[in-house]
């Protein structure tokens, strides 16, 4: 299945999260201005946090993607030699790098 098709979600934390890591590291370390309202420093340490835990989320996401697959196995007579058959056949659903 393609990433981005109804039915198959593609999660987006991981790329999402480095990008509020990065506007967070900017408003933390980067940014000087002075606003009365808000501590632009402190929204930048959260952004960042956020960020790391939407990273640490995205991978956990992707490495247990990679490994799900649901397997069946059948077993049935053949009509035309009357011998007893296995199938076995497995299906990788969820995983669009396979």
């Amino acid at each position: 299945m393609l990433p981005g098709v109804p039915g198959n979600p593609t999660p987006m934390s991981l790329g999402t999260g480095i990008v509020l890591f990065v506007i967070g590291a900017i408003l933390a370390f980067a940014v000087h201005v002075q606003v009365a309202w808000v501590n632009l420093q402190v929204v930048g340490y959260i952004l960042m946090v956020a960020g790391a835990v939407g990273i640490i989320l995205g991978i956990i996401l992707i490495a247990t993607r990679r490994t799900r697959s649901v397997s069946e196995s059948r077993s049935f007579t053949d009509p035309a030699t009357g011998e007893r058959v296995q199938r076995s056949t497995t299906d990788h659903r969820d995983d669009p790098y396979v």
